[in-house]
């Protein structure tokens, strides 16, 4: 979770919603990804699409069923329909996301899918709380 982390830092630096998340296939991160919406312009550009697609790339398969996904916060009801298709072996996540959270949708993730979370609630939740202080400000 920490490398995890160190993305959302990147997305914090760079004024997006600081989430970041990795992939990891036999222990070595395949993917890495940060929210880069307003960057690119684009909604889809979630820390874990830009992870799960990283992932893909480096295996040459849209399919990551040996693969688990590291995330900062809860997924949203897009990202985990992503993690469905790409049939992943794992989710873990950081902090829980009440508001737009896939969980409060019911059972999103694959079936073989192993859910795991919060982990390391308080670290990916300050990252968060800090982000959206400036904000207010």
């Amino acid at each position: 979770m920490r490398h995890a982390l160190a993305e959302a830092q990147k997305a914090f630096e760079t004024d997006e919603i600081p989430i970041g998340a990795i992939v990891v296939f036999e222990n070595r991160i395949i993917g890495r990804g940060y929210n880069q919406t307003e960057r690119l312009r684009d909604v889809t550009a979630h820390a874990e699409m830009l992870a799960l697609t990283a992932a893909a790339n480096h295996l040459g398969n849209k399919y990551l069923a040996d693969c688990t996904l590291y995330v900062t916060i809860e997924p949203c009801v897009m990202c985990a329909g992503a993690s469905y298709w790409a049939q992943l072996k794992a989710v873990v996540f950081g902090a829980e996301e009440p508001k737009v959270g896939f969980r409060r949708h019911g059972q999103l993730l694959h079936p073989r899918t192993k859910l795991r979370g919060p982990v390391q609630h308080e670290e990916c939740a300050a990252l968060m709380r800090a982000f959206f202080n400036l904000k207010r400000k």
